[in-house]
Order: structure tokens, then sequence, then C-alpha cells
């Protein structure tokens, strides 16, 4: 018998051991893409120039700062991926047709650096990096964000003249006519006021399988119900309730954003918890706080407790109580 001799080595890495060759990175940035085409259309319709000089505003200045701070970090390009056209996207979207350039361009500095490469890039960051962003000039530049900055700015939008739907309904009693909420004939936000146009986005999404269901369907299902007491409670003929389902940012931020896959929870269980939690967090800040919207604070929050709930939903390995 030969003592000395090698006994043969098993390495086991870690997990997961099953890697799906079909998609990628780039695969999935290109389906969000192509869900965001029907915003980017109503936009451009809706805001003409106004929308699209905001997308390339925040387009560019998020491919130049994602380049910039790559390589500040010494670390290989990260463009190809297309994380960083989808962020852009998104974050034009979500600001006002009458936002200047500069606000743009530090929301995508602010959402490139300390959203996103800070923590070491795609796939490591907590928050959502395009909220990261809107949410710093939000703060920043209160007064070219609030309620003001939404005037009707080519005169195609006719529904509310100065003021978004929900703060007309929170702040003035004014309701906007149900037809002008589902297709987007309203002030807000260029990407966010068009029901239609964000549900055939997110279902195409859901359908590809770049967004879960499970979290779209718990805000939206959680929104439905607090509206709806709401709504009872205070004598509103439904009003309220179809003020909050298709009003402000609810159904962009319900497909588009709560679904980033980096920010949002792993497990089934876990994303309806993520889902329920965001809805809820969003009819509190409606309801209670002197803001008419919610969605930005309520999945920047949801973000922020998205490890415990992973932890908490995560199986237990059998064997183990």
């Amino acid at each position: 018998m030969i003592e000395n001799e090698a006994a043969p080595a098993i390495h086991v890495a870690p997990s997961p051991h099953i890697r799906d060759t079909k998609g990628d990175t780039r695969k999935m940035m290109m389906d969000v893409i192509l869900g965001l085409l029907p915003m980017v259309i109503v936009a451009v319709y809706l805001f003409r120039l106004y929308a699209v000089k905001q997308m390339c505003i925040c387009l560019v200045s998020c491919l130049a700062f994602e380049w910039l701070f790559v390589k500040m970090r010494q670390r290989s390009g990260t463009l190809k991926d297309c994380s960083a056209v989808v962020t852009g996207i998104i974050l034009a979207l979500s600001l006002p047709g009458s936002a200047p350039w500069f606000v743009g361009v530090i929301a995508s500095a602010v959402a490139m650096g300390i959203g996103k490469i800070i923590f070491g890039g795609l796939g490591m960051n907590i928050f959502n990096p395009a909220m990261v962003g809107r949410a710093f000039v939000m703060i920043a530049f209160a007064q070219l964000m609030g309620a003001g900055s939404y005037e009707n700015l080519t005169g195609l939008v006719d529904g509310v003249s100065g003021a978004t739907p929900l703060s007309a309904l929170k702040f003035n009693h004014l309701a906007t006519p149900v037809p002008d909420l589902f297709w987007g004939m309203t002030n807000g936000s260029i990407g966010e006021t068009s029901t239609a146009a964000c549900l055939a986005g997110g279902l195409f999404l859901v359908l590809r399988r770049a967004a879960s269901w499970q979290i779209p369907l718990g805000i939206l299902a959680t929104v439905l119900v607090l509206a709806g007491i709401g709504d009872i409670a205070g004598s509103h003929s439904g009003r309220l309730l179809i003020h909050h389902l298709f009003g402000g940012a609810l159904m962009f931020g319900a497909f588009f954003i709560a679904t980033d896959p980096v920010t949002s929870p792993l497990t089934s269980k876990g994303k309806w918890v993520f889902g329920i939690g965001t809805g809820f967090l969003i009819m509190v800040i409606r309801f209670f706080s002197g803001y008419p919207e919610g969605v930005m604070f309520a999945v920047l929050m949801m973000n922020a407790v998205t490890p415990l709930i992973n932890r908490w939903t995560n199986p237990q390995p059998m064997g183990e109580a």
C-alpha cells in the first residue's frame, strides 16, 4: 500500500450550480428597453421636444457617468450590458418635462455613482439606481421638482391644467376624467401618465420573464384594497379608488421600478412580501403625508429591507430546523 499517494481532489464550487445559457444581462436589459417603448412613444407624443430633451440628457449622462466611474474604479467596461441605458430611460421618464437640463445630469451622476458603482456595479447595488438619482434631485431641487413644475407644456394635455391628477384631487378636490387617466392625457412625469402604456409594457416584461409577476400584482392588489377602503369610508363613489390606481407613478413603478431583480427579493414568498409592503407604504404616504405621490420613497424603503426579506423567506435546507 502506498501511503503517500495523492488522494483524488473534489472541488465543489458555491451555488448556483446550474447556469441558464439562454439568458444574460444584456438580453434582459434589451427586453426592458422594449417594454419601455410604449411609455417612450406616449411621452414623445404628449410632451414633444420636452420629452426628447429629457431622455437624451439622461441617456447620454448615464452612459458617460457609468464609463467615468468604472474607469475611476479601474474596472473593465460595462456599457455593453445596456444597464446604463435602462437606468437613463427610466430616470428620464420619471422626471417632469420642464425640469432644467442640469437636473437630469445631476440625477444621472448620483444614480450611476452613488446608486450603482459605489456598491460595486450591477448586481451589487442595494437601491434602485434611477430612484436614488430622482430622490436626490427631488430633495435638492424641491422647487423645480414640485407640483409647479408639472405644467401644461404643449397644450395636448387638457385634463388638468397646472397639477397632476393626484395633486388636484388631494389639494383641490378636483377629479380627472377616467379616460384621461387611463390613456395618459394628464400632467405628470413624462413617462408615468399613461396607464395603458405602462400595462402594455409591463405585461410584455412579465411574459418575457424579465420581471416577476408577484411584485406588481402584490402592489396593485394592496393599493386596490386600501384605496377601496378609503373610498368607501369617505363616500367618494369610486373616484378616489380610480385615481390611486390609474394616477401618479403606480403602474410605472409597479412594473418597471419595483421589479428590479437586483434590489428586490429572490424568493417567490419574498416577492409577495415586497409587493404588499410597497403597496402599503405607497398608500400610507399618499393618505397621511403632505405629498400626493409615494411610489419612489416606498420602493426605496422596501429596497432597504430586501436583505431581511431574503433571509426570512429563504427556504431552510433539508435537515435544518
